[in-house]
């Protein structure tokens, strides 16, 4: 394996579409990724010097907007976890 210019590192293209037997599920896949998050890393809050008591209001604003599709799915998730055993229970119990 050839590691090149370490110094001076070269980049190709971005990553591509796997050529796959199913690219309906690929397409699904990334435009599920794109829904849930569409903003970019903010990279200029990303330094490991930093202790986590120099965060800022807005820091933290920034870092949740980022998030917040994942934030949005966990919540999904999480009610649905409580809310279809307590619906089952409920049509298994009360039989009405």
């Amino acid at each position: 394996m050839e590691l090149g210019n370490i110094s001076k590192p070269t980049y190709g293209p971005g990553p591509e579409t796997p050529e796959s037997s199913m690219p309906g599920l690929v397409a699904m896949a990334h435009g599920f990724l794109r829904l849930v998050q569409p903003n970019p890393l903010p990279t200029e809050l990303i330094n490991f010097g930093q202790s986590q008591s120099e965060f800022s209001w807005e820091d933290i604003h920034k870092l949740l907007l980022y998030e917040l599709g994942f934030l949005v799915c966990a919540a999904i998730g999480a009610l649905f976890i409580i809310l279809v055993p307590l619906v089952g229970c409920c049509f298994c119990c009360c039989r009405c």
